[in-house]
């Protein structure tokens, strides 16, 4: 009876492979394997870190992919993947992702002290003029959502990745386009203020619509590169 089944299977047809479509949504579900995907029971995976794209300004996403193939900002992974690819494509890229519904983590409950906490908040909403530090959403928008077309929103990123990217810019790892208007603010934070910013925002809920502001006012507090007053 065995033997019969197995020449039965060994005669069978086999199944012609599934074409894969040559689209970009294809191209990109690489991108899923740090940056995030839904499983089949709606879960989201690999979401612990890397920062969720959909939804983000597109001029945003654009000036990333352009700072990882140039080389201002460093990870490897990053600029193995996009070190040969065009300007126009990055673009493409960029509008794909950006076009999406926007999604972000969940608030996650903060173990530090009240007064660390009412100390970010001050960052984040009022700035510190005394070290001429803007506040965060005099740049990133009120809702801290981010702003159209450069700016990206602070909500909804997990804390080590926060504290992760201030560390960058204090170590000269990660620079954005002339002048860099992050590293100087990097500069002037403490390590203190680095943990209690990235402490206070990782707790606060993302806002039932979460996408960015079409605009905000203008001059900026400091000059800025990637949002440049004329873009």
């Amino acid at each position: 009876m065995l033997l019969a089944v197995l020449l039965l299977a060994a005669a069978a047809p086999h199944a012609a492979p599934q074409a894969v479509p040559d689209t970009l949504a294809q191209r990109l579900v690489a991108c899923a394997s740090c940056h995030a995907r839904v499983d089949a029971r709606g879960n989201q995976v690999n979401d612990s870190y890397f920062p969720r794209l959909q939804g983000k300004p597109a001029g945003y996403l654009y000036n990333q992919l352009l700072n990882f193939r140039e080389g201002r900002r460093q990870y490897p992974l990053m600029t193995y993947l996009v070190e040969h690819l065009p300007d126009p494509y990055l673009r493409e890229i960029a509008g794909h992702f950006a076009a999406m519904p926007p999604a972000a983590h969940a608030a996650t409950a903060s173990a530090m002290a009240p007064q660390v906490l009412e100390r970010g908040r001050q960052l984040v909403t009022q700035g510190d003029s005394a070290r001429k530090l803007p506040a965060c959403v005099a740049c990133h928008g009120q809702r801290l959502t981010g702003v159209e077309p450069g700016v990206p929103g602070l909500l909804g990123l997990p804390r080590d990745y926060v504290n992760a990217q201030f560390g960058a810019w204090r170590n000269k790892d990660r620079r954005a386009h002339v002048p860099d208007c992050m590293a100087a603010i990097a500069a002037r934070l403490s390590l203190e203020d680095v943990n209690a910013v990235s402490s206070w925002l990782a707790a606060q809920p993302v806002p039932a619509d979460p996408r960015p502001a079409a605009s905000i006012a203008r001059p900026l507090p400091l000059a800025c590169g990637s949002a440049p007053e004329q873009p």
